[in-house]
């Protein structure tokens, strides 16, 4: 048995649906939006700089061809990381991670801050080593959530900072997230939307906050059975559907 919680409204890559992805417009979007959480993608650059991006390369989302792994920060902020969204956001740039969170600082952010670590195709040597240095040196005003679909790099990266909280992504590896989970390697469990229909009473719904939840249908479904959260790429039509049919609840974003 678990307490109904509201169920948090993650905004996955920010406000993803309506600009561009993992930039600092898409996660201001998110915030306006009244936004839960924020979940995004850290990845290293070739001059070890902790940068904000899903994707491996850098092709689909910029102007630029080529892996992270192999652009300089000074390379990757020469990129055009707005255009191939919209015309309208042309010239914005690829963030940092501290860029990430001095925003979140600045709006007063006391929500939940979803970190994946993108080391399931390039494992990134030293990452979660430069993650944990980099919030022992910035404290943060909010939850802290690291996940993977990488299990070492979640088993890593808790001995160096266990002080955070760690989920685990899957789209088809239930059994292994769910073992981490009564190991008490991880607290959440964060699986493909399309998984958890298909196994709806394998997982408690108190820890599940399944991607990428974007339809209405989706939404409803996860909104009533009270999933800890729904990550989505439309925040502010999740966070308007919770108020239809969970009522008011209350955020943590200032009046």
């Amino acid at each position: 048995m678990f307490t109904k919680q509201p169920t948090q409204i993650i905004a996955h890559r920010g406000s993803k649906g309506t600009r561009p992805e993992n930039t600092l417009l898409a996660f201001q979007a998110a915030l306006d939006a009244g936004a839960d959480g924020i979940e995004t993608d850290v990845q290293l650059s070739a001059d070890q700089q902790l940068v904000i991006m899903h994707d491996e390369r850098v092709d689909r989302t910029t102007n630029g061809e080529g892996f992270i792994k192999d652009l300089t920060l000074v390379q990757l902020k020469g990129l055009d990381a707005g255009s191939r969204f919209s015309p309208d956001y042309a010239g914005i740039q690829i963030p940092t991670l501290d860029e990430v969170i001095q925003l979140l600082i600045a709006d007063n952010f006391t929500g939940v801050f979803n970190l994946e670590l993108k080391t399931n195709k390039i494992h990134y040597p030293g990452i979660e080593q430069r993650l944990a240095a980099y919030f022992e040196r910035q404290p943060v005003p909010f939850r802290l959530v690291f996940s993977s679909f990488r299990a070492k790099s979640i088993l890593t990266l808790r001995t160096l900072y266990p002080q955070a909280e760690y989920a685990k992504l899957f789209k088809t590896a239930g059994r292994q997230a769910k073992l981490m989970q009564r190991r008490h390697q991880v607290g959440g469990l964060h699986p493909d939307i399309h998984w958890v229909k298909a196994h709806r009473f394998w997982l408690p719904h108190a820890q599940l906050r399944p991607w990428t939840v974007n339809s209405e249908a989706d939404m409803t479904y996860c909104l009533r059975h009270h999933f800890a959260g729904l990550i989505t790429d439309y925040p502010a039509r999740a966070v308007a559907l919770r108020a239809k049919i969970q009522g008011g609840v209350p955020s943590w974003k200032k009046s």
